[in-house]
């Protein structure tokens, strides 16, 4: 993937390093709702401490409009989600390239029909080949842990 960047904007090795998941759940009032996990695949090939990624992976949400942790309001973000066929982009600004979401036809049907998709950034490495029980995991000690930040990513 090439990239070409904004200085105040995410660097290069974190864009290529982003692990991304998507899945329908239900939100808070039991209507479904489309989810995106995005976290650091790795810490960067031993180039990046834990804190180094942490601290990328909140340059990113500041990139997005700021997300929030569980206990804030989850706010709305600009327009950063675009559908093109079966497939949904994530918009960064300051980066030319999008970030191409993993996407199922009933997922991407819920993007559409909502409008939008609840964002979490995992401020935690976790591989991309992570399946969905360790996925599970994954979220369940980052919620309990104050490690994931939320926002709803728009379509429009």
């Amino acid at each position: 993937m090439s990239v070409l960047l904004n200085p105040l904007g995410p660097d290069l090795r974190l864009l290529v390093s982003l692990a991304a998941w998507t899945w329908p759940g239900a939100r808070p009032d039991g209507r479904e709702a489309a989810h995106i996990l995005i976290t650091c695949a790795s810490t960067l090939a031993g180039q990046a401490t834990a804190e180094t990624a942490e601290a990328r992976m909140r340059r990113l949400s500041a990139s997005l409009g700021g997300l929030a942790d569980a206990r804030d309001v989850v706010p709305e973000l600009e327009r950063c989600l675009q559908i093109v066929g079966d497939h949904v982009l994530l918009h960064v600004p300051g980066v030319s390239r999008q970030l191409r979401l993993p996407t199922r036809r009933p997922w991407t049907e819920l993007v559409a029909h909502n409008g939008e998709a609840v964002l979490l950034l995992g401020l935690d490495p976790l591989p991309q080949t992570a399946d969905a029980a360790r996925v599970d995991v994954y979220l369940d000690a980052a919620l309990a842990a104050d490690r994931l930040l939320f926002g709803r990513a728009r379509t429009r």
